[in-house]
């Protein structure tokens, strides 16, 4: 069981203000960003979709079949967040859309010069003397699950876009550059943890390291030798290049190890908890609950009934 962060809840367009019942769109524009809410009553096939910009675009209602350029078609739903490079054509698909169950989607296009000068700053900013990382926006990692910080970000862009606040340029600017770093760091952990990194020996060390120590106590004086910085500068390190502590890290794939192994029939919670490194079951079941939104209780209950 997959536990999603959804978009806070959106209000459809009132019926009599409906322009069409495919793609219906409401757009407010800002200085950096256009924010769009697009909606669909009935449904529709191959309707074409193209922005000027890059645009990131999140479900919040029903569900699309995406087919992008050169990529295999998929079902689009809501938690689940896209990045589309600009003047790509998506062609979108409605096979459920019906007027008691309209999908709704929301797209915010950002400038270009906005994104080179933010991607600029980390590049400036978040390298080491003797390490320089290449942060650019990838878009082999295109269709993704949102996490808890990318949700809360889009949510208050949302907000911010559509208020009738004089200073919202301000503060969707400050919104849009913490999204964008955000992304740009969790393709970063996403690129170490495959390896594929141009410029991964460090952080290849690090979390090999911690893959390979999961079920024992990792000390955080161990990962700052691995990555031959002070306890301090590692701290510092680790959350620029991937918006996490190295505990929250840690945690994250204990968990993921923990699933895996409630899944298996007759699993025990306590035995999963110690195989997975936690020495107290309690401080186990509240990461759980915190990483999943669940508990392993409920967890495990699901994996038996499927």
């Amino acid at each position: 069981m997959q536990i999603k962060n959804y978009l806070q809840t959106i209000d459809l367009t009132i019926p009599r203000q409906l322009q069409t019942l495919v793609e219906n769109r409401r757009v407010f524009n800002l200085r950096n960003c256009e924010l769009s809410i697009f909606e669909s009553y009935e449904q529709a096939y191959d309707v074409p979709l193209t922005f000027n910009d890059l645009v990131i675009t999140s479900m919040t209602r029903g569900k699309k079949i995406m087919h992008l350029t050169n990529k295999p078609s998929f079902d689009y739903l809501p938690g689940e967040s896209l990045i589309v490079p600009p003047q790509e054509t998506m062609i979108i698909d409605f096979p459920e859309a019906t007027s008691d169950n309209p999908t709704q989607c929301i797209a915010l296009a950002i400038d270009d010069s906005y994104i080179r000068e933010t991607i600029n700053y980390l590049n400036l900013y978040y390298n080491s003397d003797n390490e320089q990382q290449n942060w650019q926006l990838s878009f082999s990692q295109y269709h993704f699950e949102n996490n808890h910080e990318i949700t809360e970000l889009i949510n208050k862009l949302i907000r911010i876009c559509s208020s009738s606040d004089k200073s919202k340029n301000i503060y969707a600017d400050l919104q849009l550059k913490e999204l964008l770093i955000r992304l740009l760091q969790s393709q970063q952990l996403g690129q170490a943890e495959e390896g594929n990194n141009v410029n991964g020996n460090r952080q290849n060390f690090v979390l090999n390291y911690i893959q390979e120590h999961l079920t024992e106590k990792i000390a955080v004086d161990a990962l700052s030798r691995k990555a031959y910085l002070s306890r301090n500068l590692f701290f510092k390190w680790f959350r620029e290049q991937f918006g996490i502590t190295p505990l929250e890290y840690v945690n994250k794939e204990r968990i993921k190890l923990a699933k895996q192994l409630l899944a298996k029939p007759q699993s025990n919670i306590y035995d999963v908890s110690k195989l997975c490194g936690f020495t107290d079951v309690n401080y186990f079941i509240r990461v759980f609950r915190k990483v999943e939104g669940t508990t392993p209780k409920v967890y495990q209950s699901s994996c038996n009934c499927n």
